[in-house]
Formats: C-alpha cells, sequence, structure tokens
C-alpha cells in the first residue's frame, strides 16, 4: 500500500505514518513545518520529507491513499491535486476506522479525563500481556509510538476527541469510530471556535452516542448531570453503565482503593472517576476486578497529567495539561484534598482559541478559589498570532470571580515573580496545553530548591 499524509508533523498524523511504516506500507509525506519530538522521530524511520513545503509532484494516480491532517488547508496543492486525480482522501480517524473495522473498538471521549482513561486501559492490557492496537493522545511511559495498527490484534483502543477531522470533514473524531464499547467521561463545554454555543458542543455526544454500534456498550459519569439526561433520553440500542467515584482514603498523601486498600500513585476524585471509567472497560474486556486493581497500582500517570517535576518533604511540583474550566478546578481541588496541610500556588496558562474568548472567559468563574495564590498566565504574542483583543489583568480578575488573582502577561516576569515565593509546606502546580512561552519548568523547579 502506497500512503502519503499532508500534513505528516502533526501528533496523531506522525504517528499513524510510523505505525503503517511498522505495518509494511510504503509512506511518503509533506508539511510546511514539522517540530520535535515529531521532526526526529519520523528521521529515525526514514519519513521525514527533504524538503518543507507543499509540491503537487508528490500526488500521483498510484497512490492508494492520501490522509489529510488538520494543519493542512482546503486549497492545499498536494490536496487539490489528489481531488483532481480521484485519489482516495481519508482524515486520519476515517483512516484509524478502515484499520479497525473488524476488531473490538473501545472509543473513550467527553470534554476531559479521554487521555488518562485511555492510558490506564492501555497500562492493564499491557500488564497482562494482552495483544491490542490503540490510539492515544500523549506519549506514555512503555510505548514506544501513540499510535499502533496491526493485522492480528482483536481489540483497538482509541481515544475518541471531540474536534473536527479534517480542513474538508467537519465531522467530529470520534463520530467516525462506530464504537463496540464507548466511554463519555463528562461534558463541559471547549472549543467554541467550532461549537459556539453550549448546545452546539453537547449535541455532538448525543450524536455520538448514536455511532455506537447496535447492542454496544456505554460506560458513562454519572456524576454529570446534563451527560446523564443525555444518556436518559437516547434511543440508541446499546447497554448503558453508569459510574461514579471508587470507594477510597486518604492516607499520609497516598490514595487508597478501598475495601481493598489498594495503594495508588494517581490521586484526585477527577482520576479516580476515570479509574472506575477504565474498570468498567476493562471488565467488557474480561479483566476482573482484582485484576484490574492489581495492576493499576503501578500506573504513574500519562505524561503532563499531574506530571511531578521535583519533590521533597515540603514542596512537590506539577505540571498538568489542564487547560479548560473544568480541568482547572478538578486539578486544583485533586492537589489541595491530597495535600491539606500544604499551601497550593496555581498557574494556570491561558492559550487556547476559546480561553482567549472575552465571552468564553467568564466560563472560567470559580474555578482558582481552592488556590492559596492563583496565577493566570498569557503570553502577550497568544493575542497577537490569533488576531484578539488582549485582556487586562482587570478583565481577567473579573472574569474568574477572583480580585486576588494575579496576572502576567510576560514569562521572564511570571518566572521571578514564582522564585520569589516561599514554598514551605507549599505545592506549586503549573498547568497549560502550551509551554508558557519556551521556560523550563524542570528548570524552574530546581531553581525553587536552592
Amino acid at each position: 500500500m502506497r500512503i502519503h499524509f499532508i500534513a505528516i508533523g502533526g501528533s496523531a498524523m506522525h504517528n499513524l505514518a510510523i505505525a503503517l511504516h511498522k505495518k509494511g506500507y510504503r509512506i511518503s509525506g509533506s508539511d510546511d513545518v514539522i517540530f520535535e519530538p515529531a521532526k526526529s522521530r519520523l528521521d529515525k524511520y526514514g519519513l521525514l520529507p527533504a524538503e518543507m513545503g507543499w509540491d503537487e509532484n508528490r500526488i500521483s494516480k498510484d497512490l492508494d491513499a492520501v490522509i489529510l491532517g488538520m494543519h493542512a488547508r482546503i486549497d492545499n496543492p498536494e490536496l487539490l491535486k489528489a481531488q483532481e486525480l480521484g485519489v482516495k482522501i481519508y482524515s486520519y480517524p476515517e483512516y484509524i476506522y478502515e484499520q479497525s473495522k473488524n476488531k473490538l473498538r473501545v472509543v473513550i471521549g467527553g470534554s476531559h479525563g479521554k487521555t488518562t482513561i485511555t492510558s490506564m486501559i492501555l497500562h492493564v492490557l499491557n500488564y497482562y500481556k494482552r495483544d491490542f492496537d490503540y490510539l492515544v493522545g500523549a506519549q506514555l511511559a512503555g510505548f514506544e509510538t501513540m499510535v499502533k495498527i496491526t493485522e492480528e490484534a482483536p481489540v483497538m483502543i482509541i481515544e475518541g476527541d471531540e474536534y473536527l477531522s479534517s480542513p474538508i470533514d467537519r465531522r467530529p473524531k470520534f463520530h467516525l469510530y462506530k464504537a463496540n464499547v464507548a466511554v463519555i467521561s463528562g461534558i463541559a463545554w471547549d472549543h467554541i471556535n467550532v461549537f459556539p454555543t453550549y448546545a452546539d458542543y453537547t449535541l455532538q455526544f448525543d450524536k455520538f452516542i448514536d455511532t455506537i454500534e447496535t447492542n454496544g456498550t456505554l460506560i458513562y459519569c454519572k456524576a454529570d448531570a446534563d451527560l446523564n439526561q443525555i444518556v436518559a433520553s437516547s434511543k440508541a440500542n446499546i447497554n448503558k453503565i453508569g459510574y461514579t467515584i471508587p470507594e477510597h482514603e486518604i492516607r499520609n498523601g497516598i490514595t487508597y482503593l478501598m475495601p481493598e486498600q489498594t495503594a495508588l500513585e494517581i490521586f484526585g476524585d477527577h482520576n479516580l472517576m476515570n479509574l472506575n471509567a477504565a474498570k468498567l472497560v476493562c471488565a467488557q474486556l474480561n479483566i476482573s476486578e482484582n485484576e484490574f486493581n492489581v495492576a493499576i497500582a503501578s500506573f504513574t500517570g500519562a505524561a503532563k497529567r499531574l506530571e511531578v517535576i521535583a519533590a521533597d518533604e515540603s514542596t512537590n511540583v506539577y505540571k498538568d495539561f489542564a487547560h479548560s474550566p473544568s480541568k482547572l478546578k478538578a486539578t486544583i481541588e485533586a492537589v489541595k484534598t491530597q495535600f491539606t496541610h500544604r499551601k497550593l500556588v496555581a498557574c494556570i496558562e491561558l492559550h487556547t482559541f476559546s480561553s482567549l474568548n472575552k465571552d468564553f472567559l467568564k466560563e472560567y468563574a470559580g474555578a482558582m478559589d481552592k488556590a492559596d495564590e492563583a496565577i493566570v498566565f498569557i503570553d502577550i504574542k497568544s493575542f497577537e498570532q490569533k488576531r484578539m483583543e488582549p485582556f487586562s489583568e482587570d478583565d481577567v480578575q473579573q472574569a474568574f470571580a477572583n480580585p486576588k488573582l494575579k496576572f502576567f502577561n510576560d514569562a521572564a516576569k511570571l518566572k521571578s515573580y514564582l522564585l520569589s515565593l516561599n514554598y514551605k509546606d507549599t505545592n506549586l502546580l503549573m498547568m497549560s496545553s502550551g509551554n508558557y512561552a519556551g521556560f523550563d519548568l524542570p528548570e524552574l523547579a530546581a531553581a525553587l530548591k536552592k
């Protein structure tokens, strides 16, 4: 099979390209810019384009398929040439379905927790040396790539994103996988640039339920009132299983599953909720509750999900992917609940289209109230790049409903302020789906110790 990737440097795209290369397919690709780690990883497998940029001469009739990444535009010359020649064009979720349509497909959806739930399931299956394929949204310890596709594996575990599939396919990705077993972890408005109202956004989850195969299974969070209503009103011919937070205890900064008293590496109500979802999925894959508990005890978390950067007897420094209001609130509550005797300095970087929209910013009201010190950072360049009107400190304080909140739009000033604080019996939580304008969090954590 000859497959060409337009915008091969994307996170999922380059992982899919590597997975198909390992399967024996002939892979080519193009992009206008490729960042690390995709650049080095593509180069390792001989898949890095010799030159950056688009060239319609890369497209010919002898291609079996073109896979189109979200980064490409609808007037991309390679896309136009493929359309002109009648070459079959897929979005990457469409192609994932093509590769898995004869397998049992487990699709994990929801506004938050998708990567963690998927990672937990992969960890447990790997622990018992099960044969499975997967697509996950983060690099996991023990897994070389974020995508694995084989002929032999009977099951595929898929993290199901609700964002659009490609520039020419405006359907959410998770609508295309046709799950046999599906998870919805909860609903919290996101992607305002695509779904301008909350009703538009929730409708996508209603439609997702309708894509589940007949007699399939939906596992959903009963703690989410809006999700409960959607599930209750669904006429889909499927089995519905709800979940909540499992029984647990916190002792000396360690969370234990009860009544077995299984010590966990992870913590927080949101992670315990994720754990219950993963346990129910694994039950569908014939892994018992006891087997699950034994395996999950060694799960340390997905990358950038409450990841410990530094720790000593007085201070832990965490980085976390949280960026939406619900994720922000859950992550702060988790750290405060786990370490009740420590103060918490919490910093969030806002940089997504939704979070930089003045109307959506109001959704963050109260999200940082449980932090002892709340800080919001927005790189001034983010507004310039997105051609949006910058926020003032007053704008942010009013939106978060927190007059004590501190606001920075300069990374050097933020770093200087963080280094000026006293961290005795205090944790630092750095949250972002970006990179804080490029400053080094491990370097910051090391400087705090000094």
